[in-house]
């Protein structure tokens, strides 16, 4: 058995978060609804007459994606951004919270900070983003420094 890499995990998790939350803003522009408004009716200028947090979901959704699965168009990839959990853990909590903001996006809300929590487990234990998406980390050889 192998251990377990939690950045892959927290990668899959947070792809499926922003793809997701893609989905969401673009149903939110047919249906606009914000989650609270049985709370209170003081947000829904946010999503009507202007979609403003629904295009707020889904620029931040298009870019989650690109982030997590750096294809060569968009060339995220073997960038310090990319191998940053760090500005990962400042980026996602904005993510989360606009998609909770949505009442179409309630569930990527919570798959973004289950992702937080995965990314924080990993950043705690040292992990670190390999350069090259998708690959694993080297071993250092057994007597080098």
């Amino acid at each position: 058995m192998g251990k377990l890499i939690k950045n892959h995990w927290a990668r899959l998790i947070v792809l499926t978060a922003a793809l997701y939350q893609i989905a969401a803003a673009l149903e939110g522009f047919f249906w606009p609804k914000i989650f609270w408004d049985f709370l209170t009716t003081n947000l829904d200028p946010a999503v009507r007459p202007i979609p403003v947090l629904q295009s707020i979901n889904l620029v931040l959704g298009i870019l989650a994606f690109a982030w997590e699965w750096p294809v060569p168009l968009l060339s995220f990839a073997k960038t310090a951004m990319h191998r940053s959990i760090e500005a990962r853990l400042a980026v996602y909590p904005l993510a989360s919270l606009s998609a909770l903001l949505l009442y179409q996006g309630t569930n990527p809300g919570i798959y973004y900070m289950i992702g937080m929590g995965v990314y924080f487990w990993a950043y705690s234990e040292g992990e670190v983003v390999c350069p090259e998406p998708w690959a694993l980390p080297r071993r250092r050889r057994a007597g080098t420094v």
